[in-house]
């Protein structure tokens, strides 16, 4: 089987001109992680992934120097130089490409003309349908969780997220899972602006809040406990990966925390995922 049939056509794309501000709305209104990037031409020339935008939320150096991320112009953010595969590679050669780069997607090239994008996500669908069985939970899992609790700050969390060079971390309380913490979480927050110290646009609680808290606040000022997905959806270590894999695509989730007798002993992604198909 070659990846012509599991590939996503038609990939959402923007010119190299437009700013940061685009590419959210694009992967908002198309319920998507990334875009690529291309020349006036129509050609590919960089992606960005809500990843990017994340890690340029961690601004450093004096504010008069920094801008609204919204304003940056997408050169800025986007990853050059795309990684590609040829339209009649297999799965197996876009999993291995994928782990050996730790990329989440490859642009499909028939010569020199773009014919879709691969991602991880099309690979999980891949794996649900023809390794049923072959794994548990257990052996693709990562046994070393990141963890964040309530209150570490939003730039606590970012950093956590690049030292690592991961898109998820998993907020704990009492040795339990409290939710989790995703680049989607981050991606679409919004930093105050530096200049007139005033927020650029309202950021909204994802969680409920009790009557005595704001409603409204900046990013600068956001807790991990603020800005976390609650009612984390788990899964034992004794279960198929494939299972895992039919959770994900469901939920439209990446990652999944694993639980046993209500103890966190690790997490499955994605990427452990793919590194099962052979």
């Amino acid at each position: 089987m070659d990846i012509r049939s599991i590939m996503s056509e038609d990939p959402v794309v923007m010119e190299d001109t437009q700013q940061v501000a685009y590419a959210r709305n694009l992967m908002l209104r198309n319920g998507i992680s990334r875009v690529v990037v291309v020349d006036p031409d129509g050609k590919p020339v960089g992606i960005v992934t809500e990843t990017d935008i994340t890690r340029k939320l961690k601004v450093r150096g004096p504010a008069w120097r920094r801008r609204p991320i919204d304003k940056i112009s997408i050169r800025r953010v986007m990853n050059e130089n795309p990684i590609s595969i040829d339209v009649n590679d297999t799965p197996r050669d876009a999993a291995d490409l994928m782990l050996k780069n730790r990329v989440g997607s490859l642009l499909v090239m028939d010569g020199d003309e773009l014919a879709g994008i691969i991602t991880k996500k099309d690979l999980l669908r891949f794996f649900k349908d023809r390794c049923a069985g072959r794994w548990k939970v257990r052996d693709l899992m990562t046994g070393d969780v990141k963890t964040v609790t309530e209150n570490h700050t939003i730039s606590h969390v970012i950093g956590i997220m690049e030292e690592n060079d991961i898109s998820r971390v998993v907020v704990t309380r009492d040795g339990g899972v409290a939710g989790i913490i995703t680049s989607e979480n981050l991606s679409f927050a919004t930093f105050e602006d530096p200049e007139k110290g005033i927020p650029v646009e309202k950021v909204y609680f994802i969680r409920k809040t009790s009557e005595d808290k704001r409603k409204v606040r900046t990013i600068s000022m956001l807790t991990a406990g603020d800005i976390m997905t609650e009612d984390v959806i788990t899964v034992d270590p004794s279960a198929d990966a494939s299972e895992a894999a039919s959770i994900m695509l469901e939920n439209n989730i990446s990652g999944l925390p694993v639980v046993e007798d209500d103890e966190l002993v690790g997490i499955i992604t994605k990427t452990d995922i793919i590194s099962g198909i052979q």
